[in-house]
This record gives structure tokens, sequence and C-alpha cells, in this order.
């Protein structure tokens, strides 16, 4: 006689599972941790033997020979991590500071790269902080340091001061940035405006990344019919924590003061037929230009009756956007050359 299986099974096995998935959670963080506290307590260690014994690397590579003989299934002794530990214990000199604050709940890896991209205490901390909220990757967290988020958040012009309650007005602040960098579409400049919205749907998952933390796609195209006219708004967005719809409009050119008209209007339509005032923020609008003037925004937004930001896009990298164009290299190295050909100093950049 095979036994009767309970009728709240189902609800008990996911209860049990998601209680194991929680504690194992919970034994990686700390074991984490914990080697991150001993490798500060490594690179603490090193850092007091070369300023009091001026230890050179010479010492630091047999060290690191030694201890990898002595322990041959951990991988963290190389002489390059010891380097980097020690590293740690300059940048962080108090040892609870660095393992109870959001740097030591990343992993190694995460640490090492704000070592080598990131040049003071407090950008550390931050991008540690914003990593460690965000479960960010290595990959990710590599992305948004190229493209000096710190720098970008929150950084767009709009006139929710003035259009939204306090503290809602600041909250919606923060869902903007400008530049937004969507160098990940790899798409040329000349693209249209469709073939922008397209891409950014198809890489969805990268797009909303690039929005920023609770946002989620609701569709792109939206169509409303007002009296029997027909508008489309382009891509409109939840955010869940802040639990508000945000509609996106993209403009392949430099901005124009009827673009914010256009967009107010589109955020009145999804906020009068879409929000729930019961349950939701007002909605926002952000706009997405190639350029823009900074004073023409100013006099344009002070007039919008509707909440809306306006931020540029940038298609290529960070990086690649602030080298020198072609024709100045080609300038520079001629210079140079003639400099040295006739004898006289090279050229200063």
């Amino acid at each position: 006689m095979s036994a009767i299986e309970p009728s709240d099974y189902a609800v008990l096995l996911e209860d049990l599972k998601r209680r194991v998935h929680g504690a194992r959670y919970q034994a990686q963080r700390k074991a984490n941790t914990e080697l991150l506290r001993l490798y500060w307590q490594i690179g603490q260690t090193l850092l007091q033997r070369r300023e009091a014994e001026e230890w050179g690397s010479s010492t630091v590579e047999r060290l690191a020979t030694d201890l990898r003989t002595e322990f041959p299934t951990m991988k963290g002794f190389s002489r390059a991590n010891l380097f980097y530990m020690r590293r740690v214990a300059e940048a962080w000199p108090n040892e609870d500071e660095f393992v109870q604050q959001p740097a030591g709940q990343l992993p190694w890896t995460q640490v090492t790269l704000l070592l080598d991209k990131l040049d003071t205490r407090e950008l550390r901390d931050w991008y540690a902080q914003q990593s460690a909220a965000h479960a960010w990757s290595r990959g990710v967290l590599t992305h948004q340091i190229s493209t000096r988020l710190h720098e970008r958040e929150g950084a767009a012009p709009s006139n929710f001061a003035a259009t939204l309650q306090q503290p809602d007005s600041d909250l919606a602040q923060q869902l903007t940035k400008d530049p937004y960098a969507l160098d990940f579409l790899a798409i040329d400049s000349d693209a249209n405006e469709r073939e922008l919205e397209e891409r950014l749907t198809v890489r969805v998952v990268e797009t909303l990344r690039e929005l920023g933390a609770g946002f989620s796609f609701v569709g792109r195209q939206v169509h409303f019919d007002v009296d029997g006219d027909d508008f489309y708004v382009d891509l409109l967005f939840f955010n869940w924590q802040q639990v508000r719809f945000v509609v996106v409009e993209l403009k392949t050119s430099k901005f124009d003061p009827r673009d914010a008209g256009q967009l107010g209007f589109y955020v009145a339509l999804v906020d009068d037929r879409m929000r729930i005032p019961e349950l939701h923020a007002p909605t926002v609008g952000i706009l997405l230009v190639t350029d823009k003037n900074e004073t023409v925004v100013k006099y344009s937004l002070a007039g919008a009756a509707q909440p809306v930001a306006v931020s540029r896009y940038e298609l290529s990298p960070v990086e690649q956007a602030a080298l020198p164009a072609e024709e100045t290299l080609t300038r520079i190295a001629t210079e140079v050359v003639d400099g040295e050909l006739e004898g006289g100093a090279p050229t200063d950049m």
C-alpha cells in the first residue's frame, strides 16, 4: 500500500528548498568574507615587513612558492595575488572596515578590479556598494567602471523637482543617467529611430542593466487610441522598486524643444490610461537624444507640465569617444617626426 502524499507537500518542498538555498548562500558569503579577511591579514603582514625590513619582490615570490607547496589545493597564493593582498591592506588600512563593508562582500576578482581601475578609496567603496547591492558580475562591474557610472547616475537634467513632490522627485531623479552608454547595441550612429528601438528590444537584458535597478520591460511602440487618433510610445518600462511607469522616447538627433512636449504628452497619456493612483507613483519620461544644448533643455523643461528628463546616449565606448580624432593623432605624429629631423625637441601633446 503506497503512502498518501500530504496535500501541502509541494508547498513544504518549496519552503525547504528555499531554506537550503538560503543557508548555502549564507555559508558561501561567510566563507568569502573569511577568505578576504585572511587575504587582508596576509597583506598587512607583507606591508609591515616591507616597511620594517625592506622585503623585496624576491622574498614575496619565495613566500608564494612555499605557501602553494604547503596548501596545494588553494589557488590564491600566486606572486601576483600576494602583491594584491598588500595593496588591499594599503587601500583599506583597517581590517574591520574592509571585511564589514561592501568590498568585503565581493568576490576576490572584483576586489582586484577595484584596485586596478580606481584610484581613490571613495570610488572603490562606491562601486563596491553598487556591485554588492545589485549582485553584479565582474563583467558588469568592469562595464560600469569603464563608463564612469558614478558620474552618469542621476545626472540628467529634469523638471522633477518642479513637477513632483518631495521625496518622490529625488527618487525619480535617481532613475536617470547622463549619458546612457548604449555601445552594447553594436549599431552605427546613422541608424534610424526604429532600428535603435529594435536593437534595444533585442538586447533587452543589457538595456535593462543600463537603465538601472528595478526596471522591467513593458513594450515597444505601445499603442494608444485617443478619440480615433493613434499614438505610439517608443518604449515603455515599469520600475518595480519605485512602482512607476517610465516612458522612454528616442531621437536620433539633437534635442529640440518640441521633443519635450511630445514626451510630456505620452507621459500624461500613460499616467491617465495605465497608472493606478492608489498603487503607482506618478509616471515619468526620459528623452534620449544624440546631443543637447543644456540651456535650451533648461528652458524647455521649465515650461513642461509633466515630469520629464533629457539625456544623451552614446553608441561608442566612453574610452573610445575620449580618444583624439585620427586627424589630430596624424598631425601630432607629423610634428614629432619633423621636430626630431630638425634636431629640436618633440612637440608637446
